[in-house]
């Protein structure tokens, strides 16, 4: 393994993060909040530790799959760490380990918290929260690619390592220029929000937090009523935004390229549209005798069918206390997700629509055993690399889902609670149900508990496997 190479990812990975940690103290100062001083001293450690990793270039440029899972993986418990530390020293967050959680909630946009008076906290760590949902958003090793001078052969492994999806595509031929694509787009969509916000009439501090937080499809509020203290216009807004930041990024490109073609042939993004239809109206007439009229409950409704798909995890209402029906939709969504390529978590529908292909051929063959069928999407053969990935996802997904929910059971907290916090977690939504609902938080949970449920953040967030390589002694071997 080239160990100097990830070496040198990590310091230029936490010499960003210096930079990024420099925005919230600077509105610190500004508000004159004594918080300020330890976003100074997170942004001062992580600056030299950075600046002593990249000094040194590495010995050798090789740079393929298993250095970039670990890169990757390294790179997001060293992000989330040093993003922890201004919680902790400022004692805003006195207890280390929900400050790591709330760290870590942040960077892989889930959005579950462990606070229960979110507005007693100060602007500059309220900004913190939201705007470490836009850095984990699109990805940090992205907004690395895009403006770091890394070199050697293969960092389109960094990418895969990091993207959401069972596949990454150059969506250009320099793998710089594809990042730099991504990230404008990610910018001009977050300034659109929060330009429309404002012009609803949100107040600007509110506005620039909510734009951040569901571009990255995070969720943090700086209100402790989530997104339900806002007017009807400013949570439409939102909800459209949300819908929006859940598409495969790779659709926007095409319409910048005018290949509208291409854009209206993607299954993915048509099965995700319609995914949300059909629950939004489900759950619409199923909640209509909990609100006033029937465009209160399609407006709530669809709020909530956006939140949760996308993985944003915004509230307007206490779904939790909505009828069986509606909250069993709202869980099966947590498991869909938004589409790859989106700054969404979950499973993403391009994986499903995979797995329903390749039962329909399994079916398929049992019938006609020397039938030849071959599975499509967009009109192109998925290749059985992908069909491989896809199952393997599955498995350890199913597995880590399991194991997790055994582990955290031993809090004795009912099932529903416990299931669909891992739930949560690993598919990088925020809220559940029961005592980890809208109106509830992670707060009761064991110091293990908090543990176990950080690792899911961090392994749904990376797409299970570059966590779980850091696990295997095969990875670390220098005979491998």
């Amino acid at each position: 393994m080239n160990h100097s190479m990830i070496r040198y990812v990590l310091g230029a990975v936490l010499c960003f993060e210096s930079v990024f940690l420099c925005l919230p103290m600077l509105i610190g100062f500004i508000c004159g909040e004594k918080s300020a001083i330890s976003f100074l001293i997170c942004a001062a450690i992580s600056m030299a530790l950075g600046i002593l990793m990249v000094i040194r270039k590495p010995k050798r440029y090789d740079f393929y799959a298993t250095e970039g899972f670990v890169s990757v993986s390294v790179s997001w418990i060293a992000l989330s760490i040093f993003g922890a530390l201004p919680f902790w020293i400022s004692k805003e967050i006195p207890h280390l380990e929900d400050a790591l959680f709330e760290a870590i909630s942040g960077f892989t946009t889930t959005g579950a918290s462990i606070l229960n008076d979110v507005e007693a906290l100060s602007k500059c760590c309220l900004f913190w929260r939201s705007f470490t949902h836009w850095i984990g958003g699109m990805g940090v090793l992205v907004f690395v690619l895009a403006v770091f001078p890394l070199r050697g052969g293969n960092v389109m492994f960094l990418m895969k390592a990091e993207s959401p999806g069972p596949s990454v595509e150059k969506l250009v031929p320099r793998v710089k220029n594809t990042a730099l694509i991504l990230y404008g787009v990610y910018t001009a969509l977050t300034v659109c929000e929060i330009v429309s916000l404002l012009i609803a009439g949100m107040r600007p501090f509110d506005a620039v937090n909510i734009g951040l937080a569901t571009a990255g499809t995070g969720g943090f509020g700086v209100l402790n009523s989530s997104a339900g203290a806002y007017s009807s216009a400013q949570q439409v807004i939102i909800t459209v935004f949300m819908i929006l930041f859940g598409v495969n990024f790779n659709v926007y490109y095409l319409i910048l390229v005018r290949r509208f073609k291409d854009v209206w042939h993607c299954e993915e993004v048509k099965a995700y549209l319609a995914i949300i239809l059909a629950s939004g109206l489900l759950i619409a007439y199923d909640v209509r005798h909990f609100f006033p009229g029937p465009l209160d409950a399609l407006k709530h409704s669809f709020f909530q069918v956006a939140s949760i798909i996308t993985t944003t995890g915004f509230s307007t209402t206490d779904f939790d206390k909505w009828p069986s029906f509606s909250c069993s939709i709202l869980v099966l969504l947590m498991f869909c997700g938004a589409c790859a390529g989106s700054t969404g978590g979950g499973m993403k529908v391009s994986r499903i629509i995979i797995m329903v292909k390749t039962a329909v051929k399994e079916i398929f063959t049992i019938k006609h055993p020397h039938g030849v069928k071959t599975i499509k999407v967009d009109g192109r053969v998925v290749e059985n690399e992908t069909i491989r990935s896809v199952n393997t996802f599955v498995v350890i997904y199913a597995l880590l889902f399991a194991g997790s929910v055994l582990l955290i059971s031993l809090d004795n907290f009912d099932f529903t609670t416990n299931f669909t916090a891992v739930a949560a977690t690993i598919n990088n939504i925020g809220p559940g149900l029961s005592l980890v609902g809208p109106t509830g938080n992670f707060s009761q949970f064991s110091a293990f508990s908090k543990i176990v449920l950080m690792f899911d953040m961090l392994a749904g967030r990376l797409e299970l496997l570059p966590m779980i390589v850091l696990f295997s002694p095969l990875v670390w071997s220098k005979n491998r």
